[in-house]
């Protein structure tokens, strides 16, 4: 593990350790580099990091104070929505006006003949090629989806139509990158790489989008209370 991901790691285990009367503020970053042994340039990584998932606010002349109520939730960040929209760049590869198969249809809640977009997006994050998306979204909720808005944020433009989005539902698949992948992303055929199914559901129930994302630098962290029901049913106890 780089020295960047384990201090990370390390501060924000320290983060959920302390009891509620433990101290509001991190040490400074002089005394942080000297605890691990690393340089201030890598201890203030580290404190981006954590300042980009909501778990520290580092203020000018203050310190660097923890967010109790994002310690008070569980956590769950990973290397898509860690990153600011600042450092994500999205080039549309395709944008097709199509009619759904069955499963699409029976997903949207489309009527025999509706038509929805299909689009697919390579996502560069600092610069470099790590993700191919390929999206489904109706047309009759979204007749002006364009090129701008494809590589800008879609769920900033859902809402901006007047939605609430309510929940994403995902699943995760190890998979190899393709051929066809690999030309896209710059890669090897056959890199290992993370599948990942996507369905946007807004308040009410109605999907808006469906997405497959294929992530060749993908990780996930989560920090979530201990579930001793869920370990019960797993043993089969009653």
């Amino acid at each position: 593990m780089k020295k960047k991901e384990f201090v990370t790691q390390d501060l924000l285990s320290k983060i959920y350790q302390r009891d509620e009367n433990g101290p509001r503020k991190l040490p400074p970053e002089r005394q942080l580099a000297a605890d691990y042994g690393v340089s201030r340039f890598t201890i203030r990584q580290a404190l981006e990091k954590l300042a980009s998932i909501g778990v520290v606010r580092v203020v000018q002349g203050s310190g660097i104070w923890i967010n109790e109520q994002a310690r008070a939730n569980p956590l769950v960040y990973n290397s898509i929505t860690e990153k600011r929209f600042d450092q994500i760049r999205y080039r549309m590869v395709s944008l097709h006006k199509k009619l759904p198969d069955s499963e699409a249809r029976q997903a949207f809640g489309l009527a025999e003949g509706e038509y929805i977009w299909q689009f697919c997006r390579l996502r560069f994050v600092d610069g470099e090629a790590v993700q191919i998306e390929i999206s489904r979204m109706p047309v009759s909720a979204f007749p002006d989806l364009t090129q701008q808005v494809i590589e800008r944020s879609i769920q900033q433009y859902v809402l901006a139509k007047g939605y609430r989005i309510s929940h994403l539902l995902t699943t995760y698949q190890a998979v190899s990158v393709s051929r066809e992948q690999a030309a896209l992303l710059g890669c090897k055929k056959n890199m290992p790489a993370m599948r990942i199914s996507n369905r946007g559901i807004l308040e009410g129930g109605r999907i808006y989008e469906i997405s497959e994302i294929v992530d060749i630098n993908y990780s996930c962290t989560y920090v979530i209370p201990f579930n001793r029901d869920n370990l019960a049913f797993r043993q089969g106890e009653s």
